[in-house]
């Protein structure tokens, strides 16, 4: 058995130490009321997902982007102009894509950076932005709740575009394509999914892989916590034998454990979009535009290296799919 006192004892730690504020504006902290019907919550094994739908197209961009501080008169980007600040949701425990800094205490990542950009087209200052924490199982409730003080204006948080949450909300483009795989003790003989036939796997809350692991043809026996980071502390502590997800997500809990590796071939596609209300599609065309400007003036690149350059060269950008 593996010896992961030490490593799990820091993890812990840390986890602890972060649920201590939930953003980086002073915010109120994560609402309890934050509706409880993600609408990827886990379906259980033998649930065909719903391929209805075409998840991957989005709004087209209805122009050139307006000047950032001359937000249209009566768009939504033009209220959250007027309140001083985007309200972004999304993790605090994804290392490289939403996860906090413990020297400075900020939340940062590839996703972060993604709504930063958005809030660099609206405000012209990526620093106007607000974020809050929420669940896994709470993003696609996060953009409709009834309370102002408690709603986001759009969550990027490793989040698959997928059918089901389109009943729900928007999806840009997609930003990021990531495939999942899983996570086991570096001493295992495990190759894959298919070696874990009755064996725990743990996968958040709410979260597409869940589902997944439920569905594999060997098996095994999928278990839930609220993050990953939960999720970690189970697999130090010998409560789950495995943790399958994203490979993203994945890349950071092993960067947390060096008794852990990733193995597998990728279950799934993944593709990440940033999702919105649905009662603004012009907020959705906006978001696409600067994403599409990003693609093509290299931000996007330079935002892979920053978080992501361990990994190896930077892809090229997700090719925008839009509807009209």
């Amino acid at each position: 058995m593996r010896t992961r006192a030490a490593v799990a004892a820091v993890a812990v730690l840390t986890i602890l130490g972060a649920t201590g504020c939930s953003d980086d504006a002073a915010s109120p902290s994560r609402p309890a009321a934050a509706a409880s019907t993600e609408a990827s919550a886990p379906a259980g094994p033998g649930t065909a997902p719903d391929t209805s739908c075409k998840p991957r197209a989005s709004l087209r961009p209805s122009g050139p982007l307006p000047k950032p501080g001359n937000m249209p008169a009566g768009s939504y980007m033009r209220t959250i102009q007027d309140r001083g600040r985007l309200v972004l949701g999304t993790s605090q425990d994804t290392l490289l894509f939403s996860s906090r800094n413990p020297f400075t205490g900020h939340i940062e990542g590839f996703d972060v950076d993604m709504g930063r950009q958005i809030a660099q087209a609206i405000f012209g200052d990526p620093d106007k932005i607000q974020i809050k924490v929420v669940g896994y199982d709470q993003r696609v409730g996060s953009v409709d709740l009834p309370d102002p003080a408690a709603r986001v204006d759009i969550v990027a948080d490793t989040m698959t575009a997928n059918c089901e949450r389109l009943k729900h909300v928007r999806f840009s483009t997609i930003y990021y394509e990531a495939g999942q795989k899983v996570l086991v003790s570096s001493t295992s003989g495990v190759h894959g999914i298919g070696d874990l036939g009755g064996k725990k796997v743990c996968a958040a809350k709410g979260s597409t892989s869940y589902d997944a692991i439920a569905a594999a043809t060997s098996k095994p026996v999928a278990v839930t916590r609220p993050s990953f980071g939960d999720c970690l502390v189970a697999f130090q502590q010998n409560e789950v034998d495995a943790i399958s997800t994203d490979d993203t997500i994945l890349v950071g809990l092993a960067a947390q454990d060096p008794y852990a590796r990733i193995v597998g071939d990728p279950m799934s596609a993944e593709p990440y979009g940033m999702a919105m209300s649905q009662k603004h599609p012009e907020f959705t065309r906006f978001v696409n535009a600067v994403l599409a400007k990003n693609r093509a003036n290299g931000t996007w690149k330079r935002t892979y290296e920053r978080w992501l350059g361990d990994l190896g060269p930077a892809p090229k950008p997700p090719v925008a799919e839009y509807r009209d």
